[in-house]
C-alpha cells in the first residue's frame, strides 16, 4: 500500500475529502474533537449545538486551520430548529452524508446522592435523561436521515456517543446508563433496518471510557485537582490507568465515518483504557 492509503488525511482508505459531516453537540469537548478530526482528513463539516457562543468560537478555530467549517445554533430537541439547520447545511454545501451525535449527558437530578436511595428519585429527572441521551438523536437522525439517504457518496454513516454506564451498572447514575443502553439498542435496530433497507447507511456507535468533562468533574476530581475517591476507583479500574482524552476518541469517529469500516455496521466500540475487559482482579 502507498503512503496515501494507509494514513489520515491522505487520499485512500481514511480520507473523507468531498464529505459533508453534521456534528451535533459540536461546542462540547468531544463534539470538537469529532469535528477536528474530521475536518482534518477532508469533510467539510457543519457545527450544530445550542449554546451559540462557545460554537461559533469552535467553528472559528477550524476555519483558523483550513477546515471548511460552519456554526448552525440549534438545540437538538427542536425538530423545527434542526430542520432549519438542515436547510441551511444543505443549502451551502449541497448534501450531507456523515451525522455524528455528540451531544448528551446526565441531569444533576437524576443523580443519586451519596448514600441515597434510588426510591427518592423523581421520575421528572429520568425523562429529561432519557431526552438528552435517546431522543435527541433519535430527532437528529429523523431530521438528517433522509438528506444522507439522498447522498451519493460512497461513504455514508451515523456515529452515537454511548457510554460505559450503558455495559456495566455504576452507581449513582442508574437513569443516565439506562438511557445510553438504549441508545446502543437504537444503533443496532437502526443498523439493520437501514443496510436491509439498501439506503447504504451505515450506524454504529463509540462508548467512551471515562473523561473528565463540564458534567462530571465534581465526580471525579477535587477542587484541586486531585482525584475524588470515585475517580480514584475509575483509574484503578481502568488498566491504562488514566483517564481519557476526547482527541483519543476522534480517531475511531473518523475510521467509522471512511471507506476503511465500509463493512462495519451495527457495532459499539470501546474507547476506554481496556475498563471494559477488567475484572478488577
Amino acid at each position: 500500500m502507498t503512503h496515501d492509503e494507509t494514513v489520515p488525511g491522505g487520499d485512500g482508505m481514511f480520507s473523507l475529502h468531498g464529505h459533508v459531516a453534521v456534528v451535533v453537540g459540536a461546542s462540547g469537548a468531544i463534539g470538537r474533537a469529532f469535528a477536528s478530526a474530521l475536518g482534518a482528513v477532508g469533510a467539510a463539516v457543519a457545527l450544530i449545538g445550542r449554546r451559540e457562543q462557545p460554537l461559533r468560537e469552535a467553528a472559528d478555530a477550524l476555519v483558523a486551520i483550513g477546515v471548511d467549517a460552519a456554526p448552525f445554533p440549534a438545540d437538538m430537541l427542536d425538530v423545527v430548529a434542526l430542520s432549519d439547520a438542515r436547510n441551511a447545511v444543505t443549502a451551502r454545501w449541497g448534501s450531507i452524508d456523515l451525522l455524528l451525535n455528540a451531544a448528551g449527558g446526565n441531569v444533576p437530578n437524576a443523580t443519586l446522592a451519596d448514600g441515597g436511595s434510588p426510591f427518592d428519585l423523581e421520575l421528572e429527572p429520568y425523562r429529561q435523561v432519557q431526552e438528552l441521551n435517546l431522543i435527541g438523536p433519535l430527532a437528529a437522525i429523523k431530521v438528517f436521515g433522509p438528506a444522507l439517504a439522498a447522498s451519493k457518496a460512497d461513504d455514508r454513516a451515523i456515529v452515537n456517543v454511548s457510554s460505559m454506564a450503558a455495559l456495566r451498572a455504576m452507581t449513582r447514575v442508574g437513569g443516565y446508563g439506562a438511557a445510553k443502553a438504549a441508545l446502543e439498542n437504537v444503533t443496532r435496530w437502526l443498523a439493520v433496518e437501514l443496510a436491509r433497507g439498501g439506503t447504504r447507511i451505515r450506524v454504529n456507535a463509540i462508548a467512551p471510557g471515562f473523561f473528565v468533562g463540564e458534567q462530571n468533574r465534581s465526580l471525579l476530581l477535587g477542587a484541586d485537582g486531585s482525584l475524588t475517591a470515585r475517580g480514584r476507583r475509575i483509574v484503578d479500574s481502568t488498566p491504562l490507568g488514566r483517564f481519557g482524552e476526547p482527541s483519543e476518541l476522534a480517531s475511531t469517529a473518523v475510521w467509522l465515518c471512511s471507506p476503511a469500516s465500509r463493512f462495519v455496521t451495527g457495532i459499539v466500540v470501546p474507547v476506554d483504557g481496556g475498563f471494559s475487559a477488567f475484572s478488577g482482579v
